[in-house]
């Protein structure tokens, strides 16, 4: 008996010690337990900024104050929230997305790491990369301030009406309908009058816009009808088959379709249709070259960036618009050849009352005829950071140009609304793989190549 109290004495600092730790665990602060992905899908639903209370140090309250407005008074759905380093990454994205239900553009940073994705009927993966890439490395205050500066820029869609403040879409409706009725009670005849003298006046500035459009169309299209003209084909030639006759008749029926679209133009927006045959008749011709040379079928690209008579890209390439943020472009292959060199592009200009500028520079008119060649949301990544990519996400673009330009607006659940989870995960991705994180907005389904 004795030595089995010894042995148990012996035994009770080690009790002591457990009990100390097991008491400790129990009432120590929950500093490091990760805030659960439906608490910060909740205040993101509340207001567009959540910074983790254990992240504080790396934006404060006042910075968060102040991005939070910015956001609310743009009125884009655009979501930033600020973790711990060592927050746990697996499907944050995604889950997030989910938990908050509402369409939009995610932004997170974790410790020193940054990352990005959103709904693809707001911003293209490509644009959303494009963002990401232009501000890693920078400290948490410039990085989410010019991220947030860059995406309201380019982001389509609106904010939820959860969050309260800014400018909503009804809110201005109601004040406007108030505004006219007001106008119309007070002026009547006089009110009518101004009315009519608006729309005139936006009447005769879009026959302006069509007219100075106009003139770069129908340059695209001469330039086609030549190609159609120094094209050495036959289709009774020896060696034609079905597949070439094909190639070259929907290259003719496409030349025939934007003559026929830029004659009944009645507006800018109507352009789009013109360059979307172009694209699709030099698409053709591409094919049929292939076929005559025993090639490969060239694989369905855009259109050269820098200017669409080149043809099919053929490649991306990094390029830089003067004042803005690297990006990858399509190419054809003289282009791509020029900047390896280290030379300029061979770039479409167009005329301005400021002289000849790139088509990027020239006014928001050209919206309709890029998204004719490069729609299905390659535009917006494209345009980050030019006049034109400025303009087609201002509020007034749409009313004036029409929308659906490259996934400005494209149709489905737009940035705000809540769609649950009735979203592509693919636009969202999971962490893994390897690499660093904050490498650009889900090239390959990964969060940046994982944490």
């Amino acid at each position: 008996m004795k030595a089995v109290l010894r042995i148990r004495t012996r035994s009770l600092p080690g009790l002591l010690l457990a009990l100390l730790v097991i008491a400790l665990t129990a009432f120590a602060p929950q500093a490091t337990a990760a805030t659960g992905v439906s608490t910060i899908a909740a205040a993101l639903r509340e207001s567009p900024v959540y910074v983790d209370p254990a992240a504080a140090g790396q934006l404060s309250a006042a910075e968060a104050d102040t991005l939070a407005r910015q956001i609310k008074d743009a009125n884009k759905p655009l979501f930033v929230a600020v973790l711990p380093a060592d927050y746990p990454t697996k499907d944050l994205f995604t889950d997030l997305r989910t938990a908050t239900g509402v369409t939009g553009l995610y932004a997170v940073r974790l410790g020193d790491r940054f990352d990005a994705r959103a709904d693809s009927s707001v911003l293209s993966r490509t644009g959303v990369r494009n963002l990401v890439t232009s501000v890693q490395g920078e400290p948490a205050p410039t990085q989410l301030t010019d991220f947030t500066d860059r995406a309201l820029t380019n982001l389509g869609g609106r904010a939820p009406s959860s969050w309260g403040g800014g400018t909503s879409g009804s809110g201005v409706s109601g004040t406007a309908l108030i505004t006219v009725g007001a106008v119309v009670v007070a002026g009547g005849a006089g009110a009518y009058a101004l009315v009519r003298r608006g729309r005139r006046r936006h009447a005769e500035e879009q026959r302006a816009a069509l007219d100075r459009l106009r003139v770069v169309v129908d340059e695209d299209i001469t330039a086609f009808g030549e190609e159609l003209d120094r094209l050495d084909f036959h289709p009774s030639e020896p060696g034609a088959d079905d597949a070439m006759r094909g190639d070259y008749e929907r290259a003719l029926n496409a030349y025939d379709q934007a003559k026929q679209y830029m004659s009944d133009a009645r507006r800018p927006e109507d352009v789009r249709a013109v360059t979307q045959a172009l694209e699709d008749g030099r698409f053709s011709l591409a094919a049929l070259a292939a076929r005559r040379e025993g090639r490969p079928l060239p694989e369905r690209r855009p259109p050269c960036f820098f200017d669409p008579r080149h043809g099919p890209s053929v490649t991306d390439a990094t390029w830089t618009p003067a004042g803005g943020s690297a990006r990858e472009v399509p190419v054809c292959a003289a282009d791509a050849t020029r900047l390896a060199d280290g030379r300029d592009p061979a770039v479409r200009e167009v005329d301005t009352d400021q002289g000849r500028r790139p088509y990027w520079d020239a006014g928001p008119a050209y919206g309709p005829w890029a998204g004719g060649y490069f729609g299905g949301g390659l535009l917006p990544g494209l345009l980050i950071g030019t006049a034109l990519g400025g303009w087609m996400s201002a509020p007034a673009y749409g009313a004036d140009y029409g929308t659906g330009y490259g996934d400005f607006s494209s149709g489905g659940y737009q940035g705000g609304d809540l769609s649950g989870a009735d979203f592509d995960p693919g636009d969202f991705g999971d962490f893994g793989g390897g690499g660093d994180f904050g490498g650009g907005g889900g090239d390959s389904g990964d969060f940046g190549g994982g944490f």
